[in-house]
């Protein structure tokens, strides 16, 4: 993606929806001194162009039963098998994460389950039929803390 030229006005926006998703466009257009539609515009234009790729309510996993979060690094048997495993992938809701990266795994995941009984049974009845030559997991205890990256605006 080409980076956008963003000015001071598109990265106070995104500094002000990064902390707060739902802020209403007249308080930013208050706070920034434009007009409510020129902010709607500027919303407009930054989701468009890929900057913004929309708004989430962040959910507590284990306040809907999903108490474990685990991440699983993928070693595939055919690594040109990339795109078919990442679309079955997709088809699993309790994954929540793909990436490729670099280092020793071909995939890396985020899931969330139920319990390590349910864990076990997405990694053995799911992910293993994938054509993976192995898995290693990483349970989290908890997260400590999760973030936006920061909206520096340029002086």
């Amino acid at each position: 993606m080409k980076r956008p030229n963003l000015d001071k006005l598109d990265l106070k926006i995104l500094q002000m929806l990064s902390v707060n998703a739902r802020k209403p466009y007249l308080e930013i257009a208050r706070e920034c001194g434009v007009s409510g539609a020129a902010i709607h515009q500027r919303i407009q234009k930054l989701t468009s162009l890929g900057v913004i790729k929309g708004s989430e309510s962040l959910i507590e996993p284990s306040a809907v039963g999903y108490d474990t979060c685990a991440y699983i690094g993928f070693f595939l048997n055919d690594p040109s098998q990339f795109n078919n495993v990442v679309n079955e992938l997709k088809k699993i809701p309790e994954v929540v994460e793909c990436h490729f990266t670099t280092g020793k795994y071909d995939l890396f995941i985020k899931l969330y389950a139920k319990n390590n009984d349910h864990l076990l049974h997405i990694i053995h009845e799911r992910l293993q039929s994938l054509g993976l030559a192995r898995t290693e997991s990483l349970i989290s205890f908890k997260e400590v803390f999760r973030r936006q990256l920061p909206i520096h605006q340029e002086n």
